[in-house]
């Protein structure tokens, strides 16, 4: 495979499969994809005590949050929001919270598995202005200009078509309606190895991209005032630990495996960016 392995049809399905068969798994299995070799909670360092009390231990061990897109959303009562690739729900559980009974808090994501442990936790929590809706962020099951605040964590990254997601997200978008996302992008070169790697793309490394194109695409959808609000890399031991996390997970699926210093070094190369943008 190569860097523009999303552009082809095929190759575009086994990717989404292996990203698929990840948080099935993720789901199942109750164990976040964030936490490091070395024991640490990445969960810990993304959302305030508060916060993490406030939803099941079910939806914490099932996160795979790479930042907070809430702490850059500006929810306000009455707000209708959307998540794209909502997981377990954790950020939609959070932003009901803030929207209220007036508002309404929409979670979209790809995998069975993740869409029925959210909306059991949902019933099993009394949430009535939440729902869970199974698609593809690239092609929302959402009506046109119908939402007030699109939010998205660490999931845009995994998908081929990232252009197409920010289409999506114009459209549903109400006109002055904001996009508020945490996701990985690169700030420095990937080693060739990882692009071919279906591991590390369903772990939210190989589909990365480099930050100004990102933003770029954010653009050309339509959006203005985009803009990084906040960015976060990882430190050497960190890179080393979540790669240690990568690659014990491939052994235990009876998977081929890359060198730890050439996956280390792709976490070096990115970055957990906050961004902001507003359609007209």
């Amino acid at each position: 495979m190569s860097n523009d392995l999303g552009k082809k049809g095929g190759q575009n399905n086994v990717i989404r499969t292996a990203v698929i068969n990840r948080y099935s798994r993720v789901a199942n299995e109750g164990k976040s994809c964030c936490d490091t070799s070395s024991g640490t909670k990445e969960i810990i360092k993304i959302y305030s005590e508060k916060e993490l009390a406030s939803v099941p231990e079910e939806v914490r061990t099932s996160n795979c949050a790479c930042g907070n897109p809430l702490a850059i959303a500006e929810l306000k009562p009455g707000q209708v929001v959307l998540d794209l690739g909502s997981g377990a729900g954790l950020d939609v559980f959070l932003a009901s919270h803030k929207v209220g009974h007036q508002g309404k808090v929409i979670g979209v994501d790809a995998t069975d598995e993740m869409v029925a442990k959210a909306d059991k936790v949902a019933k099993s929590m009394g949430l009535g202005n939440v729902e869970f809706r199974k698609g593809f962020i690239e092609n929302l099951p959402v009506e046109d200009n119908s939402i007030d605040v699109v939010i998205s964590n660490c999931v845009i990254n995994l998908v081929t078509d990232k252009e197409k997601v920010f289409k999506e997200a114009y459209r549903v978008l109400k006109p002055k309606g904001k996009l508020a996302i945490s996701d990985r992008v690169l700030i420095d070169e990937l080693p060739s190895e990882v692009r071919a790697n279906l591991d590390l793309w369903s772990a939210c490394v190989s589909g990365a991209i480099p930050e100004v194109e990102y933003l770029s695409m954010i653009k050309a959808a339509g959006f203005f005032d985009v803009r990084v609000t906040d960015r976060r890399t990882y430190t050497f031991e960190e890179a080393t630990s979540f790669a240690k996390t990568v690659i014990d997970e491939a052994k235990r699926l009876g998977r081929e495996t890359l060198d730890e210093k050439i996956v280390a070094r792709a976490f070096l190369a990115i970055a957990n960016d906050h961004i902001v943008a507003y359609k007209p």
